[in-house]
Protein backbone atom coordinates (compact mmCIF):
# COMPACT_ATOMS: atom_id res chain seq x y z
CA UNK A 1 0.00 0.00 0.00
CA UNK A 2 1.38 3.52 -0.89
CA UNK A 3 0.84 6.87 1.06
CA UNK A 4 -2.17 7.73 -1.54
CA UNK A 5 -4.09 4.77 -0.78
CA UNK A 6 -3.47 4.93 2.90
CA UNK A 7 -4.63 8.24 3.19
CA UNK A 8 -7.55 7.71 0.87
CA UNK A 9 -8.63 4.30 3.22
CA UNK A 10 -8.63 6.33 6.52
CA UNK A 11 -10.51 9.79 4.90
CA UNK A 12 -13.30 6.67 3.96
CA UNK A 13 -13.56 6.01 7.29
CA UNK A 14 -16.81 7.19 8.92
CA UNK A 15 -16.68 11.41 10.57
CA UNK A 16 -12.35 11.12 9.98
CA UNK A 17 -10.60 14.08 9.42
CA UNK A 18 -6.87 14.54 9.24
CA UNK A 19 -4.40 17.65 10.30
CA UNK A 20 -0.71 18.11 11.39
CA UNK A 21 -0.94 18.81 15.12
CA UNK A 22 2.88 17.59 15.60
CA UNK A 23 4.32 19.37 12.65
CA UNK A 24 4.49 19.61 8.96
CA UNK A 25 5.75 15.67 8.44
CA UNK A 26 3.19 13.61 11.05
CA UNK A 27 -0.06 13.59 9.48
CA UNK A 28 -3.36 12.75 12.25
CA UNK A 29 -5.99 10.96 11.47
CA UNK A 30 -9.07 11.49 14.03
CA UNK A 31 -12.50 10.36 14.69
CA UNK A 32 -14.36 12.83 16.65
CA UNK A 33 -11.08 14.81 17.54
CA UNK A 34 -9.10 11.82 18.85
CA UNK A 35 -6.02 9.77 17.22
CA UNK A 36 -6.68 6.54 15.08
CA UNK A 37 -3.65 6.79 12.96
CA UNK A 38 -0.44 8.81 12.09
CA UNK A 39 2.56 8.08 9.87
CA UNK A 40 5.10 10.53 7.82
CA UNK A 41 3.98 12.06 5.01
CA UNK A 42 7.49 12.56 3.66
CA UNK A 43 8.67 8.73 4.29
CA UNK A 44 5.48 6.46 5.10
CA UNK A 45 7.64 4.05 6.41
CA UNK A 46 5.42 3.55 9.46
CA UNK A 47 1.69 3.91 10.57
CA UNK A 48 0.96 4.13 14.09
CA UNK A 49 -2.36 2.67 15.86
CA UNK A 50 -4.02 2.05 18.99
CA UNK A 51 -4.54 -1.19 19.61
CA UNK A 52 -6.35 -3.45 22.80
CA UNK A 53 -2.94 -3.63 25.24
CA UNK A 54 -3.61 -7.30 25.09
CA UNK A 55 -3.55 -7.93 21.56
CA UNK A 56 -0.45 -5.39 20.87
CA UNK A 57 1.70 -7.61 23.04
CA UNK A 58 0.68 -9.90 21.08
CA UNK A 59 0.94 -8.27 17.62
CA UNK A 60 4.84 -7.61 18.79
CA UNK A 61 5.73 -11.01 19.52
CA UNK A 62 3.67 -12.79 16.14
CA UNK A 63 5.53 -10.15 13.81
CA UNK A 64 8.77 -8.46 13.81
CA UNK A 65 7.44 -5.19 11.93
CA UNK A 66 5.32 -4.55 14.76
CA UNK A 67 6.88 -2.52 17.45
CA UNK A 68 5.76 -0.48 19.98
CA UNK A 69 3.92 2.76 19.03
CA UNK A 70 6.77 5.44 18.78
CA UNK A 71 6.89 8.40 20.86
CA UNK A 72 3.27 6.90 22.25
CA UNK A 73 2.03 4.86 24.94
CA UNK A 74 3.52 1.58 24.80
CA UNK A 75 0.64 -0.35 26.24
CA UNK A 76 -2.36 1.15 23.98
CA UNK A 77 0.00 1.78 20.93
CA UNK A 78 1.92 -0.19 18.16
CA UNK A 79 3.89 1.35 15.32
CA UNK A 80 3.36 -1.28 12.21
CA UNK A 81 6.89 -1.21 10.06
CA UNK A 82 5.64 -0.87 6.22
CA UNK A 83 7.93 -3.57 5.09
CA UNK A 84 6.88 -6.08 1.78
CA UNK A 85 6.36 -8.64 4.40
CA UNK A 86 3.38 -6.75 5.64
CA UNK A 87 0.17 -7.79 3.73
CA UNK A 88 -2.42 -5.06 3.05
CA UNK A 89 -5.23 -6.55 4.41
CA UNK A 90 -3.16 -7.14 8.28
CA UNK A 91 -2.56 -3.22 7.93
CA UNK A 92 -6.16 -2.00 6.35
CA UNK A 93 -7.42 -4.23 9.68
CA UNK A 94 -5.32 -3.08 12.03
CA UNK A 95 -6.35 0.50 11.12
CA UNK A 96 -9.95 -0.25 11.38
CA UNK A 97 -9.60 -1.91 14.97
CA UNK A 98 -7.85 1.47 16.15
CA UNK A 99 -10.61 3.51 14.24
CA UNK A 100 -13.14 1.34 16.05
CA UNK A 101 -11.18 1.49 19.54
CA UNK A 102 -11.36 4.99 19.63
CA UNK A 103 -14.93 5.87 18.03
CA UNK A 104 -16.39 3.02 20.50
CA UNK A 105 -14.73 5.55 23.31
CA UNK A 106 -15.66 8.62 22.45
CA UNK A 107 -18.70 9.95 24.51
CA UNK A 108 -22.33 8.62 23.22
CA UNK A 109 -23.61 13.18 22.56
CA UNK A 110 -20.16 13.40 20.46
CA UNK A 111 -21.45 10.34 18.87
CA UNK A 112 -24.93 11.61 18.26
CA UNK A 113 -23.78 15.20 16.76
CA UNK A 114 -20.91 13.44 14.03
CA UNK A 115 -24.32 11.21 12.81
CA UNK A 116 -26.32 14.32 12.11
CA UNK A 117 -23.17 15.88 10.70
CA UNK A 118 -22.83 18.73 13.63
CA UNK A 119 -19.29 18.78 15.53
CA UNK A 120 -20.05 19.16 19.35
Amino acid sequence: MDFASFREFCLALPFTDESFPFDEKALVFKVGGKIFAITDVDTFDSVIVKCDPEEAIELRETYPFVQPGYHMNKKHWNSIMIVPALPQELLTKWVRDSYALVYASLPAKLKKALAAGNSA
